[in-house]
């Protein structure tokens, strides 16, 4: 029917009314808030590029995942600043890890209250800050694997309970599947960064993970931000090696890989809303260019309304907050 007979402004007037026939909601069991945990005792190092986010010792870790937990977030994703590095990424295999153990001290305090969610990768961990082993100038593929592999069952036996690899690897979900189920873990699941981007949002995460790159750049393994038919063969192919969730990296710019990857493969789709996100939008709200409260829930609304069944963003306490207000 046309004009006026159809007036879709009605539908529009009355709050409850709005509210009633929503198509879109964000529940704080959408969300997964990304942590840096670092050595010490009673570190608390702020993250400029980051604000209200630091690199926190195991002790203030402890205290931040009860301040998740009270505002309703259930999740968390953890990333270490170690110690030491070293040219391959070893150092993140280790029983006594920085994120073994603070994975150890969580489920000791929290139980199955939280869910702890390891990033696998090597960029913290290497002292050239790319994501594997170095051969003639590039990281070569397979020999990263092996340590990937290394790295996710150490996680899995400190009791992370979803491995999630972000280094882009060709075989990596595959790889650590069989090493998982080889050592009895079959039951862990592997959440892939299936589609992630060589993407310059990333840069206050570089800050936050001390994981620059010392040379070159990642654009021989991560994606070309101009091809979306890529991202599909690389999700396809890490569902066939064994991913039980895959995951779009970044997500404000990329949402209709996130919109594609949910209508293509019936799997849950998580989407991973970056530094750089979290920073443009802190960065003009404290300059009341916007209205920063409106424009972080905006943007996870249409990260939701994309088809993301989950969203990693550094907002998530913040927008368990809002959600509690309503």
């Amino acid at each position: 029917m046309s004009f006026p007979q159809t007036r879709l402004r009605r539908l529009r007037k009355n709050p409850i009314l709005r509210n009633m026939i929503s198509e879109t909601a964000i529940s704080a069991n959408d969300l997964i808030m990304p942590l840096f945990v670092c050595p010490g005792r009673n570190i608390n190092n702020p993250i400029s590029s980051m604000p209200g986010n630091s690199q926190l010792s195991i002790d203030l870790i402890l205290e931040e995942c009860t301040k998740i937990l009270a505002v309703g977030v259930k999740s968390v994703l953890l990333f270490g600043i170690p110690e030491s590095k070293d040219e391959h990424g070893h150092v993140a295999c280790g029983h006594n890890g920085i994120v073994q153990k603070a994975i150890r001290a969580i489920k000791e305090q929290f139980g199955n209250e939280l869910l702890l969610v390891a990033d696998v990768c090597n960029c913290e961990y290497t002292t050239h800050g790319h994501c594997g082993t170095i051969v003639d100038g590039d990281v070569d593929n397979d020999l990263t694997l092996v340590t990937l592999a290394s790295q996710a069952l150490s996680l899995a036996k400190a009791g992370a309970d979803i491995i999630a690899p972000s280094d882009m690897m060709d075989g990596r979900v595959k790889k650590i599947r069989e090493t998982l189920d080889e050592n009895g873990y079959s039951t862990t699941p592997i959440m892939a960064y299936s589609a992630k981007y060589a993407s310059g949002f990333y840069g206050p995460f570089r800050e936050a993970a001390d994981s620059a790159p010392k040379f070159g750049d990642r654009r021989s393994y991560q994606m070309n931000p101009a091809n979306s038919d890529e991202a599909m063969r690389e999700i396809a192919l890490d569902i066939e090696e064994g991913a039980d969730i895959v995951m779009v990296k970044p997500a404000m710019s990329y949402l209709d890989i996130i919109y594609r990857a949910k209508n293509t493969f019936n799997i849950p789709v998580a989407a991973y809303s970056v530094s750089g996100e979290f920073s443009m939008i802190k960065a003009a709200g404290a300059n009341d260019w916007i209205d920063q409260e409106r424009i972080m829930m905006e943007v996870a609304l249409s990260i939701k309304r994309a088809g993301a069944d989950i969203i990693i963003t550094y907002f998530a306490k913040e927008i368990a907050e809002v959600l509690n207000r309503k």
